[in-house]
């Protein structure tokens, strides 16, 4: 893998993303025992969360990146579609769903009881697009087209991109220079004829070539490049899982990335993450190859996490710096933003695990540091560490600090397998932290005061507790 690939900057690229919209909803519970009615756990609901799926997660991801996003698709009239909006609006994505009358917004429900989806629960009904509502969503389409850089379609086979919509706007895309990728959902590539890229899994690779690979990379180079022909793609990127990716180019030979070797913790999402992060590099400008193995990287870490959740532009970041100095997957999916890591948490606490938290700057990490973590894990199941991020750093010690850069601090910690979930911060203390997570203890080193841990009120407030740690000799925590 190449250099540099740490400093990302999507700030001034914008992508259209059009497609099949869901609601994913999360209900996270603890199970104690079975049903006197049937053979099944009872979940003990403790909490529900909401967030995009299907191409709305697509759009997420683009926006977690720092890209600007429109949305174009269509939603019901009901609860659903209005708390998509809603995710929209608070996310700053352009909302150009059209509202339909007659047809549900599409919501998918996950069960989760001691940390595993248990039962899907799937509300919606088949339909495709009308011929009007086709021709609205194109004129609003059109009349944007000029600001985009790339263009996604994203087709989970439940209406939207039936009909000749797709071909309509790929071939005004190419009037215009402007990639479009496919994630593809169904048999009849017929429709994403021209595309710029097209983004498969092996599954669905071998679903529309009706051949079986069985692990013969020749074979699947070959069938690869029938398609590429057949249909006009300029390039393939098919995703095999576990074994990465194999790019097909019209120009050169077949290329494979591998995947860094992690615990898989849940697939939903990752080929979203994989077309939103290949659009994003592609629109600011990175070649091909480069591209698609920084979307490699990003599917890497979504795997790590519970449900459709987006990659964020700074644990990508990191993961690309660890790999950069020759400790590929040492990140194991450990670095989130507060929100990436909140249904991961709330998933361990409704599974009754004790949570602990510990904060710091950890400029250059020593045997005192150790020896806190290693105390502060052994007060509970699950060990959540919060990271002061470097402008947190200056404003506590001084300019000509930190030492070494957030990216490698959060690094060298990711290497302790002792650590579940890092959490970088900005602010004077980690409080906004510690009142989404509710930690059950808060550790810090005895050379701080009671007093002076931040969220020491509010974690008492609720039964919990603030451990401090005697030190090392001559240890000096930060």
């Amino acid at each position: 893998m190449r250099k540099k690939y740490s400093e990302l900057n999507f700030g001034s690229t914008k992508v259209f993303v059009v497609g099949d919209v869901m609601l994913d909803e999360y209900l996270l519970g603890e199970v104690k025992r079975l049903s006197p009615e049937a053979p099944v756990p009872i979940v003990h609901v403790k909490t529900k969360t909401n967030t995009l799926g299907g191409s709305g997660n697509v759009a997420l991801n683009l926006k977690s990146l720092g890209c600007s996003v429109n949305l174009f698709g269509i939603r019901g009239n009901d609860d659903g579609g209005e708390k998509i909006s809603e995710i929209l609006s608070a996310n700053e994505i352009g909302d150009f769903l059209l509202i339909d009358q007659t047809k549900p917004t599409t919501r998918k429900t996950r069960i989760i009881g001691q940390g595993q989806q248990l039962l899907r629960l799937d509300e919606e009904e088949p339909w495709e697009i009308r011929n009007k509502d086709s021709e609205l969503l194109l004129a609003q389409f059109k009349n944007k087209i000029d600001e985009a850089d790339a263009v996604i379609l994203s087709d989970y086979n439940k209406g939207v991109l039936k009909g000749n919509l797709p071909q309509t706007i790929i071939k005004l895309c190419r009037s215009k220079n402007i990639p479009v990728l496919i994630d593809p959902k169904r048999m009849n590539w017929e429709r994403y004829a021209g595309a710029a890229y097209i983004t498969p899994n092996l599954s669905e690779f071998e679903e529309v070539t009706g051949k079986s690979i069985d692990g013969d990379m020749n074979k699947l180079i070959s069938e690869a490049n029938l398609l590429r022909n057949k249909f006009l793609f300029e390039r393939l990127v098919i995703t095999l899982g576990a074994d990465g990716m194999c790019l097909i180019d019209a120009d050169e030979e077949a290329y494979f990335i591998k995947s860094a070797a992690r615990e898989v913790f849940d697939v939903t999402g990752a080929g979203d993450t994989v077309v939103a992060v290949l659009s994003a590099c592609i629109a600011a400008g990175k070649d091909f190859k480069e591209s698609a193995e920084i979307a490699n990287t990003a599917a890497g870490i979504i795997v790590g996490k519970v449900g459709s959740q987006p990659v964020q532009l700074r644990e990508l970041e990191t993961e690309l710096r660890l790999i950069e100095l020759g400790a590929k997957g040492i990140g194991n999916g450990k670095n989130h933003t507060l929100s990436s890591a909140e249904v991961k948490i709330k998933s361990w606490q409704a599974n009754g695990e004790k949570i602990v938290f510990t904060y710091g700057s950890f400029d250059v990490l020593h045997s005192g540091h150790i020896h806190t973590l290693h105390v502060a894990k052994n007060l509970g199941d699950r060990l959540i560490v919060g990271v002061r991020k470097d402008s947190s750093v200056k404003n506590k010690k001084g300019s000509s600090f930190p030492v070494l850069h957030e990216q490698d601090r959060i690094g060298v910690l990711s290497a302790l397998n002792f650590i579940d979930i890092i959490i970088p911060f900005e602010d004077d203390t980690p409080l906004q932290i510690i009142k989404m997570i509710k930690p059950h203890v808060i550790v810090k080193g005895s050379d701080h005061k009671l007093e002076e841990v931040a969220g020491k009120n509010f974690v008492e407030s609720y039964g919990g507790s603030v451990h401090l740690v005697p030190l090392l000799t001559r240890q000096t925590n930060s």
